[in-house]
């Protein structure tokens, strides 16, 4: 049995599925197109910023009507977007606990993370974080 919410699974099999790192570059181009919910540039602020990314990253968390958690999300760096879509897709209408659990060790298992390079795997730890310290928040509010 895995670790990782099913979504999450599925796309960790994408990934394991590729032969090489142009192709996983690729497929990030791909999950790219996909964000579910994107944050439209007019709304990107300091506050929704990530920081220590080197592209231009926004990201905002909010939860549904029935709990469940959604990320909001845009890059100006193509390869910046398909990570954050990645986790947007992979925790999509997740409870705030079950996401606060997770740990950016599914990227290891995607074999994206010795792809980038430093700053942009920085970045990413960042927006993973930022992730997860507000499912956390959410997680602590009285419901």
């Amino acid at each position: 049995m895995s670790e990782w919410p099913v979504a999450l699974q599925e796309i960790i099999e994408d990934f394991q599925d590729c032969f090489d790192r142009m192709e996983r570059y690729e497929l990030l181009f791909e999950y790219a197109k996909r964000m579910p919910h994107p944050l439209p540039n007019e709304e990107w602020t300091d506050e929704n910023r990530v920081k220590g990314c080197q592209s231009e990253a926004h990201v905002e968390c909010i939860i549904d009507a029935d709990t469940g958690f959604h990320i909001r999300g845009g890059a100006d760096a193509q390869l910046v977007q398909g990570l954050m879509a990645v986790l947007a897709i992979g925790v999509d209408g997740l409870s705030p606990s079950e996401v606060a659990q997770l740990t950016p060790k599914f990227v290891d298992e995607m074999d994206v993370k010795a792809s980038l390079t430093p700053s942009r795997a920085n970045g990413f730890l960042n927006l993973f974080e930022i992730i997860r310290s507000e499912a956390e928040k959410y997680t602590n509010q009285p419901q």
